[in-house]
């Protein structure tokens, strides 16, 4: 294996400085970077860059990666070899990685039922790629996926008012209209009033969202439409501004923010996949295996239900008052379960 980089590069501390991109991100350029590259050998870090979204030293720490992964065994013949001392990437020993994608049947039909159910999505972009995508799909199976079309997808588009506020949130991000909400944010237990500019409707773990251009906050923004009380479409120009990003959703929909309230958790073995799971500010890894994170949210809903279902397997440290709130909780759950099935309050008698 050759590795070999020139004198300017990855500075640790310059990444340092740069937040963490989710794994995911990372694993997904690195999965479309090594047969890209191993088609334009010799090509210029700067033009990998441009190709990639990336800066040149992230470029260099990705090749830096590279040349660490292969085939199981870990021999030097084992590994991806990178060379990009000159200024200029080359790579060899990747052949397995450039052999086309086979899908297996199950893989083929998770992925067919997968894209019919995107292409059901309201209001989704590039509808058109979808199903040509599925169609190709379809094709290649052939008789293979026959079985699929016994198979039905169903979106939830809500009930009520969330109905409403997904079709008048989905007219106005085709018509480009700005959108005034009466936003409920239950982490305060106060209704807002905002002037948004929609940049996305999607859904995400089982609920509906609009994204956009907060004027309120002047950020970016994600609503939950069931929270929306109530929605007008503006007869004004709703174009985001061109600085305003779809926020990355790969670690989630919840961003933590300093005012946001902290919380200290003790997490037993079984328990510890959450400090990967879930955005930390800090993980102390524990003698049992376990480990004592901390986190912020605005709204402990989520934190309390995912509290009683790791039961005895976590433990809320701080603050006091949600670690009653967890533990009330659970008591009523059990008295609940405890009650005899079908029993009530007897009644007296009347006249």
């Amino acid at each position: 294996m050759r590795a070999r980089a020139k004198s300017g590069q990855v500075k640790s501390g310059s990444q340092r400085s740069q937040p963490p991109e989710p794994a995911t991100v990372r694993l997904s350029r690195l999965l479309t970077m090594v047969p890209w590259l191993l088609q334009r050998q010799g090509v210029e870090i700067d033009e990998v860059a441009l190709e990639f979204g990336v800066t040149p030293a992230q470029v260099e720490a990705d090749l830096m990666l590279l040349f660490l992964c292969g085939t199981p065994g870990g021999y030097p013949g084992d590994l991806i070899e990178a060379e990009w001392e000159s200024g200029r990437v080359y790579l060899g020993n990747a052949d397995t990685i450039n052999r086309p994608l086979r899908l297996g049947v199950d893989e083929a039909l998770a992925l067919i039922v997968g894209l019919r159910a995107l292409a059901a999505v309201p209001g989704i972009g590039e509808r058109d790629a979808v199903v040509r995508a599925l169609a190709k799909l379809e094709a290649a199976t052939g008789s293979v996926s026959a079985g699929v079309s016994r198979i039905q997808v169903l979106i939830d588009e809500g009930t009520g008012n969330q109905t409403m506020a997904l079709a008048l949130a989905q007219q106005a991000l085709s018509d480009r209209r700005r959108v005034h909400l009466r936003y409920l944010v239950p982490s305060r237990d106060e209704t807002t009033e905002r002037d948004v500019d929609p940049m996305r409707v999607i859904s995400f773990d089982a609920h509906w969202y609009l994204e956009g251009w907060c004027h309120r906050a002047e950020d970016v923004r994600l609503f939950r439409l069931d929270r929306i009380e109530a929605l007008a479409i503006l007869d004004e120009d709703g174009t985001p501004p061109a600085t305003a990003q779809p926020r990355n959703l790969d670690a989630g929909v919840f961003t933590p923010h300093a005012e946001d309230q902290l919380i200290r958790l003790a997490l037993r073995p079984g328990a510890a996949w959450v400090s990967d799971y879930y955005p930390t500010e800090s993980v102390e890894p524990a003698q049992d295996g376990g480990a004592v994170i901390t986190l912020r949210t605005a709204d402990t809903a989520w934190l309390r239900r995912l509290m009683w279902r790791l039961g005895a397997q976590a433990t809320v440290l701080w603050p006091a008052e949600l670690a009653l709130e967890v533990q009330q909780g659970a008591r009523e759950a059990l008295e609940a379960y405890a009650a005899p099935a079908g029993s009530a309050e007897p009644t007296s008698e009347s006249d």
